[in-house]
């Protein structure tokens, strides 16, 4: 029986209020065999969030003792808050082949590659910086000069965005959710060409020598 392999590894990344979540949702509604990586936090849960879907809640001693075990394949501080993929998710994609998604920004994304080069990097922007402060001020979660610090932010995120792979805008939630289908697709039939050629020239190698 041909062994499945270690899974895929995505990274997706946008700013604050690009619908990043929304769009995941939808995705992993239509696309089966995709496991979102659940992070830790030290901010308090929104009203909507739960634990263990959105994020493990934990308390900043707890997230302390998790960095000095090494515990975490990458991890930041955002406006005082402590965030943190637990390495376990990575060892789920390897032992189960599995492909994983991980909602993380550019900071982590960049950690991330220190640790591994397989990770496949799509950026998500908004149509324009004035429909993210449309959308940031109609959620209603956050203040004014936060809205302001969001997108600032944004810019300059969007600029640490040129080294992903892929960038789709959101401005049309469905047209965006089978874009991003088709990118996931698409990377999913190049890694069974690429399985199906190794295991096509070893069966060469062990016939021809």
């Amino acid at each position: 029986m041909e062994e499945k392999g270690a899974g895929l590894l995505f990274i997706i990344s946008a700013p604050s209020g690009a619908g990043k979540t929304t769009l995941l949702r939808k995705v992993m509604e239509k696309l089966p065999g995709l496991h979102f990586s659940v992070s830790c936090t030290t901010r308090s849960p929104r009203a909507n969030e739960k634990e263990g879907k959105d994020y493990h809640f934990v308390s900043p001693s707890v997230f302390r003792e998790m960095v000095e075990r090494d515990e975490f394949l990458e991890r930041a501080e955002v406006l005082g808050n402590c965030y943190g993929t637990p390495l376990k998710n990575l060892n789920i994609l390897e032992s189960k082949g599995i492909d994983l998604i991980l909602d993380i920004d550019t900071q982590g994304a960049k950690r991330v590659l220190e640790k591994t080069d397989r990770a496949i990097l799509i950026y998500i922007l908004p149509p324009s910086l004035e429909s993210l402060r449309e959308r940031l001020t109609k959620r209603g979660l956050d203040p004014p000069e936060m809205i302001r610090f969001r997108l600032a932010n944004a810019k300059w995120d969007m600029e640490a965005a040129r080294w992903y792979h892929y960038v789709v805008v959101n401005d049309q939630m469905e047209e965006t959710v089978e874009e991003l289908k088709a990118i996931i697709m698409a990377e999913r039939c190049r890694k069974k060409k690429n399985a199906l050629l190794e295991q096509k020239m070893r069966q060469w190698e062990e016939h021809h020598g």
